[in-house]
């Protein structure tokens, strides 16, 4: 996980997983819609997990 994905992931943070598939980056705009704090924490989740 890059120091730039997490500074994506605070700021925003369905850009941030766009890479790992539709269906995690619908996951992390839901969770950002209903507040800012699960869907970083979400992101972060789905960026530390390995490929």
């Amino acid at each position: 996980m890059s120091f730039l994905r997490v500074l994506l992931s605070i700021l925003f943070p369905p850009l941030a997983v766009y890479d790992r598939g539709c269906g995690s980056m619908l996951i992390v705009f839901l969770l950002t819609l209903c507040g800012w704090v699960p869907g970083v924490i979400a992101a972060l989740i789905i960026l530390n997990k390995n490929k």
